[in-house]
């Protein structure tokens, strides 16, 4: 230790030509210098200052700084490299020479560790830190990328590099997937790895400095991970070496390769967004763009600036909304954009961003500003991200616009117009988007559906079913909880006409006294998911499949004969195909049952998951958990985070996992995991939910364990009716795996074959 030795510098120790050599110096007397007085000292590293001033050009000897012997074995170097760095860390050692010595000991065994680098040194006696990137036999490449010789040049300040960069960004297992997985589809993520013992790292700290204060304004999502405190994320991520850095979106990873530089890493964040988020848009094709709104269904965003190129602000705002709006930019310095910059009074001293609904002559709204920043554009995107009357296509975009009511104050009401697409509905369908247009009332909200599209929702809604869909009629509810159950009064049948809009306008004005007009209530069906919905094939194999343990199982009778659901058993036959070595980007949906619940939820589970058969990613199969209960707790094990067990009695409880689905990705290894909720009505009219609260784990029918063998008929029925609902909601939790909006939960490997193996 140099307990009274001054700070020296590091500029005069580490410089762009190279660390400046302790001439005729050894560790050994530097390390005696510690048993020296004060004054002697100070004197000894004075002129150790002076001498290596007046010799800039040497380079430091790396046996000499390590102690060792130029014939010493890659495994002595390493074993006095950890005694070293350990002594003189910074963290640990308090000296204020401890930072330039860790330094000199880090790089020394750089180069020491490398046969190419200490061969060019035995050669040469130079290291190779003056060659440009890429030139020369020994210019050398790092990891997944390039350093520049300029990053060798800046003061280094351990204490506010790792400040700057382990605390606020640093990233653990859980939170990555949990978190910056399920965000990546609204924003991209720069991650770096680094770690403590990385002398690599301490080079890029100022460039990644400044990305990340950039990008982070622009809303690219920041992360650290520190391989020391969290190697399996680095393993899980395959980030191998230190330092790395990679983007991240729509859960997948990407690495960067390239120099260190600001504009690269600009560019690479650049690169990771999708193609085609933002349309170009010119005097030719404007009204094309514009009148798209009706066939997509969202509002058109357009912004005007006067930059060739579009800004990445702009293009990351568009892949944020991409689910709710569309993008489109107009580069005000071509000639071709002269008639829509006139048409709509665009000032060319600004950037102009400008929102289209139903009326494409005319924005619904504008911002305007030199320096827009993200929080400013986010809430213009929010405030006008629906239509004003907007098709209900799908489950996700009724709950946004009709949401479930949570407190008296903030209630929701919906007007739902239900109609069809033919030329004879048009004129009641342009009158009602006219009278939604006049809407001043915050708690209303205006929407439509077709009702061939979505008619399991509109026989609720329709007070005649049997009649023939001739006429559109409107209908004002009120969602109760997230179960489907919903308040709700048709108004009348809807043509447009004046008499229909005055009675309309005349219920609205009643609703808001008395809000008990909405007389009806029911149980909302899901709706169908109308962009996903492809026409259903036919699979005819079932012969195939039988002879690998299949179960073909059809839907149910009300369908056609040769429609049908293909489920597999998944037993040590069939284990390695259908997951192990599942082909990337396929998934196998697996429902956990037990032979007495058998067919009861195999006919649920086809009838919820038959509108998902036409994706040919997707396999469907079944877990007997009476034959094989130890690979679903082995599973569990593996993936602790996928589910919180109840437990009754101290924890004695056996944990029912009867109407479990698990999604497995068998590529990727991860599982997206289905618990049983129950939705009904109880034979006593009790709801089983408490504002749309599930019943997880501890299902009712898990009560069936402690009935006697002998079961009164009652109790038998009331068995039968719980585990047929256990599977109530699936469609809706098939519709947000498909979507990729659920929690993913990683595992380190499969369970073995021998966990899915019965006993014999």
């Amino acid at each position: 230790m140099l307990p009274n030795t001054p700070r020296v510098p590091s500029a005069h120790l580490f410089t762009s030509a190279g660390t400046n050599r302790l001439k005729n110096m050894d560790i050994v007397s530097v390390m005696a210098a510690s048993r020296m007085s004060v004054p002697l000292a100070v004197v000894v590293v004075l002129s150790v200052l002076l001498t290596g001033a007046a010799h800039a050009g040497p380079e430091m000897d790396p046996y000499k700084i390590l102690g060792v012997t130029r014939s010493a074995s890659q495994a002595e170097i390493k074993k006095v490299y950890k005694r070293l760095a350990k002594e003189w860390h910074p963290d640990k050692n308090k000296n204020p020479g401890a930072e330039d010595m860790f330094i000199k000991i880090t790089k020394s065994y750089e180069i020491l560790s490398s046969e190419d680098k200490r061969a060019n040194y035995d050669r040469y006696g130079q290291t190779d830190d003056t060659q440009p990137y890429g030139g020369g036999r020994y210019g050398h490449q790092h990891d997944n990328f390039y350093f520049d010789e300029s990053f060798y040049n800046f003061p280094f300040n351990s204490k506010s590099s790792r400040d700057f960069a382990d605390s606020k960004y640093t990233l653990h297992f859980n939170q990555y997937v949990n978190d910056v997985v399920p965000d990546s589809y609204k924003r991209p993520y720069l991650i770096k790895i680094t770690s403590d013992w990385c002398f690599s790292c301490i080079h890029i700290e100022p460039v990644w400095k400044e990305v990340v204060q950039e990008m982070e304004t622009l809303g690219v999502g920041i992360g650290v991970v520190d391989v020391g405190y969290e190697r399996r994320l680095a393993n899980h991520l395959g980030a191998h070496r230190t330092p790395s850095i990679l983007g991240v979106i729509n859960g997948k990873v990407t690495f960067f390769h390239y120099a260190v530089a600001k504009e690269h890493i600009r560019q690479f964040v650049e690169d990771l967004l999708p193609q085609r988020l933002v349309e170009w848009v010119t005097d030719k094709n404007n009204l094309q763009f514009l009148s798209s709104w009706h066939k997509l269904n969202k509002p058109h965003v357009l912004l005007f600036d006067q930059v060739p190129v579009v800004p990445l602000l702009y293009k990351l705002t568009a892949f944020a909304h991409k689910d709710y709006l569309q993008f489109g930019y107009v580069d005000q310095g071509l000639s071709e954009t002269a008639d829509l910059q006139k048409q709509f009074n665009i000032n060319t001293y600004a950037p102009t961003m400008l929102v289209f609904k139903e009326r494409i002559d005319k924005p619904a709204d504008i911002i305007q500003a030199k320096g827009m920043k993200k929080q400013i554009i986010d809430e213009f995107m929010s405030n006008n991200r629906f239509l004003l009357v907007p098709r209900l296509v799908n489950q996700k975009l009724f709950d946004e616009l009709c949401p479930v009511k949570q407190f008296h104050r903030r209630r929701k009401y919906c007007v739902l117009l239900i109609t069809g697409d033919e030329e004879t509905f048009s004129f009641g369908n342009d009158a009602f988007l006219l009278f939604a247009s006049t809407n001043a009332k915050e708690v209303v909200r205006f929407g439509y559906v077709y009702q061939r599209q979505q008619q399991p929702l509109c026989d609720i809604f329709t007070q005649n079913k049997d009649s023939e869909e001739s006429s559109a009629q409107v209908v004002i509810l009120e969602r109760r909880n997230a179960a489907g159950k919903a308040l709700f009064k048709p108004v009348s049948a809807w043509n447009g006409s004046k008499e229909d809009q005055q009675l309309l306008l005349e219920e609205l004005e009643r609703l808001q006294k008395d809000p008990s007009i909405l007389v009806h209530d029911a149980v909302l069906p899901e709706l169908n998911n109308e962009r996903d919905m492809m026409p259903l094939l036919s699979l005819i194999f079932s012969a195939l499949f039988i002879l690998f343990g299949t179960v073909v199982i059809q839907a149910f009778s009300r369908l056609p004969k040769k429609n049908f659901v293909e489920v597999t058993e998944l037993t040590n036959i069939t284990y390695i195909s259908n997951l192990v070595k599942l082909r990337p980007g396929h998934m196998n949906i697996v429902l956990v049952l037990t032979d007495a619940s058998k067919n009861i939820l195999l006919s649920k589970f086809a009838k919820e998951v038959y509108t998902f058969t036409g994706s040919l990613t997707l396999h469907f199969s079944f877990l007997n958990i009476d034959k094989h209960g130890e690979w679903m707790n082995t599973l569990l094990e593996y993936a602790q985070d996928a589910v919180q067990m109840d437990q009754d009695d101290g924890g004695t409880h056996k944990m029912d996992y009867t109407g479990f689905v698990l999604a497995l990705n068998g590529h990727k290894k991860y599982l997206c995991l289905f618990r049983p909720v129950y939705t009904g009505e109880d034979p006593d009219g009790k709801s089983s939910e408490d504002e749309g609260g599930g019943v997880a784990g501890r299902s009712r029918s898990g009560s069936r364990d402690d009935h006697p063998p002998r079961r009164s008929k009652r109790s038998r029925s009331l068995s039968t009716l719980q585990i047929h609902h256990k599977l109530d909601r699936l469609g809706l939790w098939m519709e947000r795996l498909m979507e990729g909006t659920l929690p993913r939960h990683y595992i380190p490997t499969w369970p073995g074959l021998d966990k899915i193996t019965p006993s014999k």
